[in-house]
Formats: C-alpha cells, structure tokens, sequence
C-alpha cells in the first residue's frame, strides 16, 4: 500500500514538473516572439526562462529522486526487521519448549541444532549491516598485503558449499590461469573474504529452482585478474542491472520469487572493489536466463 502511494507521489511530481515545465516555455516563448525586436530584452528573457526551467526541472529531479531513496530505505528497514525477528522468535520458541515441556535428549540436541542455525543467520545479518557502514566510509589504503587469491576465492566456494549444503557440480569452481600464483593481489584478506562470498550467496539465493553455479577465476593480462560468478537463477532486467549495486536496492519484478535479504550484499562488493582499484559489473539477459557477475581486481605483479 505504501509503495503503491510512493509510485502515484512520483508520478505526480514528474506531471508537475513536466507541465510547470512546459506553462514556463509558452510564456518564455511568447514573451519573446512579443519582444523580438528589443534585443536586450530578449536576451535577458531567454537567460531567465532557461533558468526557470533549470529550477523546474532539478526540483524535479530532487523530488523524484527523494522519494525513492525514502521507499528504499523502508524497504531496509523491513527487510532489517524481517531478517533480525524471525530467528528471534524461532530461538525464543525452542528455549519455551524447553523450558516448559521434557524433551528426550535426541530432540533436545536437535533444537540445539536449530537455534545455533538462527544464531548464524541473526550474527550474519548483523555482520552485513556493520560491514556496509564500514566500507561506506573507509577509502582506499595504502597498506595492503600481498593475497593470493586463487586459494582465497577456493576457501570460500568450499564454505558456500558447507554452508548451503551443495555438491561440488552445483557450485563447480574452476581456474583458467596460466601458472600457480598467477592471481596474487595487494589488498585486505577480510574485505576480500567477504566480497568473494556475498557473490556467491548472492548467486544461491537468486536460484531458487535449482541451484547451478558456475566460478571461474582468470588471469586475462598483466593488469588484472577476473572472477566471474553465473548463475542460472531469475535474471536481472537489462534496466536493472547498474541499479543491483546500490545501497538497499533490490530488483521487484512481477512473478518474481521474494528473496529475503537486505539489498546489501552487492554494494558492499563494491565499495570494497573500488577500494582494491576494481570494479564489479553483472551481465544477464533477462528475467529467467540467469546472471553473471565479474569482480575484477589489479593483479600484482611479482619480480
């Protein structure tokens, strides 16, 4: 409901403008065909229409572009909140089981099981929030160690396939490098760490008929080093594809499975590509036709 008002508040304030827009060009116009002949007039007439449309037309813009970092950021929140109660609620629920009924120690180490899973899950959504502030506000250091990334980028497919519980062909991993220790980087293993593996979650959770995941990692030149996550997931809108790396942004689609999450994953893969000297850029064509995106880096180069 409040998204439906959001969209109709958009739609008002780009009529608005448009037609405050164009009531400013008739006059601005007229006023100039009636005065042609005064020249300096004119030619103050057309500096001061053309500001006027400038005004209309950044307000505008402001307005329209407000409106929707406000949907975004309610979106978050909801997400936040969605994401932060349903563990707590399913903990609190295991722990007034216990507490209230006899429960035979098989059962009892099962509800163990279960809570530690929402522990994870809560830490996990708590973690992602901390490191989007994080590396929002940190630039680019200089100090940075050498990594090697083909085994880092190998540690965290085997963690994504521990944690989401897939085969190797589900989540295959392969490296097209001419030579070990082609894909050394300078850069911060942690930031790293996590950059590689908000890819990969992201990959597995936009795959929701099945999951089939392929990871390469490529040494194409001197310069650089490429990883490349596919999917053969829902697809990105070729519109859509610059907008997946902003803060809170999430795709809506009609006939789009939801997915929970925060809309922070991909930004925070980023902000900590373009503080190693990268970039991150997703290809898809289309809904339902899968996803890849590409974290390339600057390859260091050894003496």
């Amino acid at each position: 409901m409040r998204i439906s008002s959001r969209r109709k508040a958009i739609a008002f304030f780009l009529t608005f403008g448009v037609c405050l827009a164009a009531v400013a060009f008739a006059v601005g116009s007229g006023w100039i065909i009636l005065n042609w002949r005064a020249g300096i007039k004119v030619f103050l007439g057309i500096i001061f229409f053309g500001a006027i449309v400038t005004g209309l037309v950044l307000n505008t813009i402001f307005l329209v572009r407000e409106i929707r970092r406000n949907e975004q950021h309610d979106s978050f929140i909801n997400a936040v909140t969605h994401e932060l109660k349903t563990p707590i609620a399913s903990i609190r629920l295991y722990l007034e089981t216990l507490q209230r009924r006899e429960v035979d120690e098989a059962r009892r180490r099962e509800f163990y099981q279960l809570m530690l899973v929402d522990t994870e899950r809560l830490m996990g959504t708590v973690e992602q929030v901390l490191k989007a502030g994080a590396v929002a506000q940190r630039k680019a250091s200089g100090q940075r160690i050498p990594v090697d990334f083909s085994s880092l980028v190998r540690e965290c497919v085997e963690l994504a396939r521990a944690r989401h519980h897939l085969l190797p062909e589900q989540l295959a991993y392969q490296e097209l490098l001419s030579q070990p220790g082609a894909a050394g980087v300078l850069g911060d293993p942690e930031e790293l760490h996590t950059a590689v593996t908000n890819l990969l979650d992201n990959a597995v959770k936009y795959s929701p008929g099945g999951v089939h995941i392929t990871v390469e990692l490529a040494a194409p030149n001197d310069e650089h080093i490429v990883l490349r996550v596919r999917d053969q997931g829902v697809g990105i809108p070729q519109n859509e594809l610059k907008r997946i790396f902003k803060r809170f942004y999430r795709v809506r689609q009609r006939g789009r499975p939801r997915v929970k999450g925060t809309g922070l994953g991909l930004f925070i893969v980023r902000s900590i590509a373009r503080n190693h000297g990268g970039r991150v850029f997703a290809e898809s064509e289309g809904a339902g036709k899968g996803t890849t995106v590409t974290l390339e880096l600057p390859r260091r180069r050894v003496a």
